[in-house]
């Protein structure tokens, strides 16, 4: 079987990226959103830069390659220090 290429297009503002130092997962049957947000370092808000919503069976696969990545960067820099656990999130509009 011969692999498929898929071209995919990157939007120059996405490429870019955003920089979240918080991370809120949840999930229905059907799907798992990830919402990642920058909490301001001075004060006790945030703003949400991100939301990815995957079907259960590509967050599995995310969380497969995330695990491959994080072995890979510990092989070569080290072991990661765990940060201390963020205070309870709640998101407004």
């Amino acid at each position: 079987m011969e692999d498929k290429k898929i071209d995919i297009k990157v939007d120059e503002q996405v490429a870019l990226g955003q920089y979240a130092n918080l991370a809120a997962i949840r999930h229905t049957r059907e799907e798992f959103l990830f919402d990642f947000a920058f909490v301001f370092p001075d004060g006790p808000m945030g703003k949400l830069v991100a939301r990815l919503i995957l079907s259960p069976a590509h967050a599995k696969r995310f969380r497969e390659a995330l695990d491959s990545n994080l072995r890979r960067y510990e092989d070569e820099f080290g072991a990661i220090t765990p940060a201390e656990v963020p205070p309870t999130v709640g998101f407004i509009q």
